[in-house]
């Protein structure tokens, strides 16, 4: 029976296309075991992320506020559908919209510019974590010098303020200069000019020091991972080689590299945020970084440095040893002030659904409709009091908005790599 059933199956692969096998051991590739804790930190809110692009734009305009027909037309870029007005009345903790000369138009309110004002105050007191950031990375590239269009990539990750060329670059001439050989705008790069062997540390090495050990990777898989503990602990008895050392003399495919190409992984997300990045955006550093080009096997071999995830649709690569559970272990402090951003979106929110929730009771008072009566909804039984009340498919159900959990997965939310 086995044989018959072998048989079968190679009788119909046969008839199957190459590339649609070819496609199916790809993905398999990327097939890492979930963990909830991990899965939660790396959760983005798509609310949170229009709301700060809505921000900025209205940042950029004269006196920091917009026409809503202006940001209607904006909203295509955004991705979205709907009235403009509609979409920042649900958040009247961040925006206000008033009418000026028969226009309606929109700004933040007292508490969002608030915040600006901190988090540009914070800015300028981290030029020097930004100096370090852009020439650490730089140093980790082969020839010291990378794209500007490529570091614009990973700026949100790294924190850099849009005007990073203005604020660290133009202001430190002894260690940088722009180099544009064709002219065109999209060859532009930044080059390093001096070596400093104090950066020339990574995050292993530093770590290390403190503890006065050799340098090497933590493994952060629960005990039960029996195999892969074994295969790290091999792993691990490998010299560990600096993600800054000129990596022409290894052996491309060999052990060596793998141990030096893992370490830069680790670096480069150790400089991050959120420690976590991108896997497409990180494999558009593969040249520059001189990394594999199969860089998911990479990832994937070693689970207990890294855990590879797909939520939405995007791969990303997140640092295990920098969370316990679903929090970082250290918060940069860009990280604070974004956190209190999502705190006040949520309020506003909050706020709006309350209000919603009164006038529709006060609206069936008026109109003598019981408020316990259950209709029948899509095949489902519901309150009628509660069918009115959900929101964009039940995100802002009211009873969502109050638990404690749900409120600090919405604003302690990892931010879009795509968002910038």
């Amino acid at each position: 029976m086995a044989q018959l059933i072998t048989k079968t199956v190679h009788q119909h692969l046969h008839y199957v296309p190459q590339h649609w096998l070819l496609q199916c051991r790809t993905l398999s590739l990327w097939s890492m075991k979930k963990d909830p804790d991990l899965e939660s930190a790396l959760s983005r809110n798509r609310r949170w992320i229009v709301n700060n692009q809505i921000k900025n734009i209205i940042l950029r305009y004269p006196n920091h506020e917009i026409p809503l027909n202006a940001l209607q037309k904006k909203f295509k870029t955004l991705d979205l559908q709907g009235n403009a007005h509609n979409w920042v009345s649900k958040y009247p903790c961040c925006f206000e919209v008033h009418l000026r000369d028969d226009e309606r138009h929109c700004c933040l309110t007292k508490r969002m510019m608030s915040l600006v004002a901190e988090e540009e105050s914070l800015k300028d007191s981290l030029e020097p974590v930004f100096l370090r950031r852009l020439v650490k990375l730089l140093m980790l590239s082969l020839h010291k010098r990378l794209n500007v269009l490529k570091i614009n990539e990973l700026k949100r990750s790294l924190g850099f303020p849009d005007d990073y060329l203005i604020r660290i670059v133009a202001k430190h001439p002894d260690l940088f200069r722009i180099v544009n050989h064709s002219g065109r705008r999209s060859s532009m790069e930044v080059e390093l000019l001096h070596w400093d062997p104090d950066f020339a540390v990574s995050a292993v090495e530093a770590k290390a020091r403190e503890l006065g050990t050799q340098p090497c990777f933590s493994c952060s898989l629960p005990s039960s991972w029996v195999k892969s503990w074994e295969r790290f602990q091999e792993f691990d008895m490998l010299p560990y080689i600096s993600p800054y050392s000129d990596p022409r003399g290894l052996v491309e495919g060999s052990r060596e590299m793998e141990k030096r190409n893992v370490g830069l992984v680790h670096e480069l997300l150790s400089l991050t945020l959120w420690k976590k990045v991108s896997i497409l955006k990180l494999g558009h550093f593969r040249k520059e970084f001189v990394l594999p080009e199969r860089l998911n096997v990479l990832l994937l071999k070693n689970p207990g440095i890294f855990y590879v995830s797909n939520k939405y649709q995007i791969y990303t690569v997140l640092l295990r040893e920098a969370y316990v559970g679903s929090e970082l272990v250290d918060k940069d402090p860009m990280v604070v002030v974004k956190d209190k951003f999502g705190e006040l979106m949520q309020e506003g929110l909050h706020e709006y659904n309350q209000r919603r929730r009164f006038a529709n009771l006060d609206k069936r008072r008026k109109k003598g409709i019981p408020l316990a009566r259950v209709v029948e909804v899509k095949g489902r039984r519901r309150s009628c009091e509660n069918s009115d009340f959900d929101d964009d498919h039940g995100e802002n159900k009211l009873g969502g908005l109050l638990d404690q959990e749900e409120r600090k997965r919405f604003y302690k939310v990892l931010f879009d790599d795509d968002a910038s």
